[in-house]
C-alpha cells in the first residue's frame, strides 16, 4: 500500500489537493465497469493501446511503433515516483513520424500506476491521445524528450466517472522543438494534473492547458510549471475552469525564466466560470523572472455568465438554458481550440457538450 507516502495539504504545492478522494478511490473494490474499451477510441488510423488497471490488454490493442517494456523512472514527484515497472515507450528516430497514437486507460477499482516515455529525435513528429474511464485511482507518469525541431501534440481527456486520476508530465524540449499538451476534465472523478516542462533549447516552445469541468461536490486541479533555461523560448499556459453546484476547480500555473534565458515570451491565462455561487474556482498564476529582456504576462479572472449577453440572446428568442449552454461552450472552446488536429478537437468539444447537457 502506497497511501502512507502521499504528500500533505500543509505543503503549499498541495494545499488544494483532494487527497481524501484519492485515498478513497485507492480503496475502492474492483468490479466490472461495463465499458467497452473500443468505444473510447476515436475513429483515427494509427497505433492503439488499451491498459486495464495499468496492465496492457492486447485484445483491444495494436501497438505499432509503441513498445511495451519495463521502465525504472527517475522522478522526485511524490505521485509520479509511484509509477514504476511495465509501461509504454514511443521512440522516433530523426525525421520520422507516426499516425496518431491512441491510449485508453480503463480502471475497475483500487489503485494502478503506469509509467511512459516519449523520445523524439531531430524533427520527429508525434500525436498522442489518451482517454481515462472507469473507477478507482489511476496514476500516470510521462517523461518526454524532444530533440531539435521535434513536435509533440498530446491530448488527454478525463472521462472517469468515479475515483481519482493523477497525471504527471515531465518534458525536456530541445532547440526549436514544440511540446503542446491539452487536457479536458469532463468526467465525475477527482483529478490532479501536474506538469514540469523545461525549455532547454534555443527557441523551444512549451504549452500546457485545457478545460476542467466540475459539478456536484467534485474537485479537480492542475499545478504546472514551465522553466525557461535557454534564450528565445515561448510558453503558453491557457486554462479554463467551469464549476457548478458545490464543486471546486483549482488552477496553479508558474513560469520560471533563468538569468540567461533572454528574449523569453511567456503567457499565462487562467479563467474561471461559476455556474452557481456555491461553487469555487481557485487561481494562482506565478512569474519568477531573472532575465531582463523578456515579455511575460499573466491574467486570472473568475466570474459568472454575462447577464447582458444572456438577456440579448433571450431577447432574440433563444431559451435561457440554450443561451447558457452556448456561452459556456464558447468559454470552454477557447482552450480546446488549441488542439491542432481537427478531428481530435471536435471529439473533445463533443465530450464537453455532453458535460454541459448534464450540468446546465
Amino acid at each position: 500500500m502506497t497511501l502512507a507516502t502521499l504528500p500533505s495539504p500543509r505543503d503549499e504545492a498541495w494545499r488544494w489537493a483532494d487527497l481524501d478522494s484519492l485515498r478513497t478511490a485507492a480503496q475502492t473494490p474492483q468490479q466490472s465497469t461495463g465499458i467497452d474499451p473500443a468505444s473510447l477510441f476515436l475513429d483515427l488510423p494509427g497505433p492503439r493501446l488499451t491498459f486495464i488497471d495499468g496492465a496492457f490488454e492486447p485484445a483491444h490493442s495494436r501497438p505499432g511503433a509503441v513498445q511495451l517494456t519495463r521502465l525504472d523512472m527517475n522522478a522526485s514527484h511524490p505521485l509520479g515516483a509511484l509509477a514504476q515497472g511495465e509501461g509504454w515507450v514511443l521512440k522516433l528516430d530523426a525525421r520520422t513520424a507516426t499516425d496518431p497514437v491512441q491510449i485508453v486507460h480503463l480502471a475497475t477499482g483500487g489503485e494502478n500506476h503506469l509509467p511512459a516515455r516519449i523520445d523524439l529525435a531531430e524533427d520527429g513528429v508525434a500525436t498522442v491521445i489518451e482517454s481515462y474511464a472507469g473507477r478507482g485511482w489511476s496514476n500516470r507518469l510521462l517523461h518526454a524528450s524532444l530533440g531539435k525541431g521535434a513536435r509533440l501534440m498530446r491530448a488527454v481527456r478525463l472521462l472517469q466517472d468515479q475515483g481519482f486520476v493523477s497525471i504527471r508530465d515531465e518534458a525536456s524540449i530541445g532547440e526549436a522543438a514544440s511540446y503542446v499538451a491539452t487536457f479536458l476534465g469532463a468526467g465525475q472523478s477527482g483529478s490532479r494534473i501536474d506538469g514540469f516542462l523545461r525549455c532547454d533549447g534555443v527557441g523551444a516552445f512549451a504549452e500546457m492547458g485545457g478545460a476542467l469541468l466540475t459539478r456536484g461536490e467534485q474537485r479537480q486541479e492542475c499545478a504546472v510549471a514551465v522553466h525557461h533555461a535557454a534564450p528565445e523560448g515561448t510558453s503558453r499556459q491557457v486554462w479554463r475552469a467551469v464549476a457548478a453546484d458545490a464543486s471546486t476547480v483549482s488552477l496553479a500555473a508558474r513560469a520560471e525564466v533563468a538569468r540567461h534565458a533572454q528574449k523569453t515570451d511567456g503567457e499565462q491565462s487562467l479563467r474561471g466560470l461559476l455556474l452557481k455561487r456555491t461553487s469555487t474556482v481557485n487561481l494562482k498564476p506565478e512569474l519568477e523572472i531573472f532575465a531582463d529582456d523578456v515579455k511575460c504576462a499573466h491574467g486570472a479572472t473568475v466570474g459568472e455568465l454575462d447577464r447582458r449577453a444572456l438577456f440579448y440572446m433571450q431577447s432574440r428568442g433563444i431559451p435561457e438554458a440554450q443561451a447558457k449552454a452556448l456561452l459556456t461552450h464558447a468559454f470552454v472552446a477557447d482552450a480546446l481550440d488549441r488542439i491542432g488536429d481537427e478531428a481530435v478537437g471536435e471529439a473533445f468539444k463533443a465530450d464537453a457538450d455532453r458535460w454541459l447537457e448534464a450540468a446546465l
